[in-house]
């Protein structure tokens, strides 16, 4: 299967995640991000644990310290923009937190490219790389940085109604947590793309970076059910799924979507950043529908930017093939 397929079923996959992530939000619970995160690191170190027998470097308990070291610069980017993204939905639509914390995918792109070319991966950005793949990754970046804009401005026009008229708690205050989602996750993609990378990377194939994600989650999930528990002074229980259930669904996307992940940046890490990035689109038609999130004209423009962009690749890697 091409890094395209893969791509294409992750962005779907992650943007299905969010919608989930937003259903188990809850505004007036300020530890809500914690609990969603108890969930992520059930189902992903359920996972990682069933991988561990078929991981390339044949991981154990005495190899797995050295390789959590190596794939710390990622993990740790992942896991504090995720749960720092959780927090965000607290106070921000989904249509409008989502957007801006995808503009990491063309960041990271845009720093994986100069990796590359300083360390000779890429001596030919025109060879190795097709005019339709260029003009499609463009096209997406552009659009959800045109689209992580729009949803800005919309934010900041909350200051200027009465505060029982907004819809964002705080404002255009609350975008500092999408913002710092992008930060930590330009970061994390970056690491991975280098780290995957087959000709420069450290060696640590896609299953043993499921089995580390998901190990390390497993620890910092575990370390916000402890946090919950003192703090709240009784036992949070995760699988009282008549009100979990959301976080438990969103959860399995994510894992769902992190595999094809890993196989997507394995084969091309370059191309597959931005449009995996662009799955906003997916969680922005999904608020839509679901949560009657309305959209304008600009935010609907936005998205046609990015679906011509990703036809592009499609066209492209289908060219390639012929």
């Amino acid at each position: 299967m091409s890094w395209f397929l893969f791509a294409l079923i992750c962005t779907l996959g992650w943007g299905c995640a969010d919608l989930f992530y937003k259903m188990g939000s809850d505004e007036e619970d300020r530890y809500s991000h914690l609990r969603i995160a108890v969930w992520v690191g059930i189902v992903m170190g359920v996972t990682a644990l069933v991988l561990m027998p078929f991981s390339e470097s044949r991981l154990t308990l005495s190899t797995l310290p050295v390789n959590a070291l190596r794939y710390a610069p990622a993990s740790l980017g992942y896991i504090v923009s995720m749960v720092v993204g959780y927090a965000g939905l607290r106070y921000l639509e989904l249509s409008v937190a989502s957007p801006v914390q995808n503009a990491s995918g063309g960041l990271s792109a845009v720093c994986m490219v100069v990796y590359f070319l300083l360390t000779g991966r890429i001596t030919d950005i025109g060879e190795a790389y097709s005019a339709l793949d260029l003009a499609g990754t463009v096209i997406i970046v552009a659009g959800v940085i045109a689209l992580a804009i729009v949803e800005q401005r919309l934010s900041r026009e909350e200051n200027t109604l009465a505060p029982d008229e907004r819809k964002y708690r705080f404002g255009a205050l609350a975008l500092l947590f999408p913002l710092l989602y992008c930060l930590f996750d330009t970061l994390g993609t970056a690491a991975d793309g280098i780290i995957l990378d087959e000709e420069v990377g450290l060696g640590l194939g896609e299953i043993d970076v499921l089995v580390l994600y998901g190990l390390t989650f497993l620890l910092a999930g575990l370390c916000a059910w402890v946090f919950l528990w003192v703090r709240e002074k009784k036992v949070y229980n995760p699988f009282a799924l008549k009100t979990e259930w959301p976080k438990a669904v969103a959860a399995l996307c994510e894992e769902f979507g992190q595999v094809f992940y890993v196989f997507a940046f394995a084969r091309d890490p370059v191309l597959a950043a931005p449009m995996i990035g662009s799955y906003c689109v997916v969680s922005l038609l999904l608020s839509r529908v679901f949560l009657k999130e309305k959209l304008r004209a600009p935010q609907y423009a936005c998205v046609l930017a990015v679906v011509a962009g990703i036809i592009l690749l499609a066209v492209s890697e289908g060219l390639s093939y012929t």
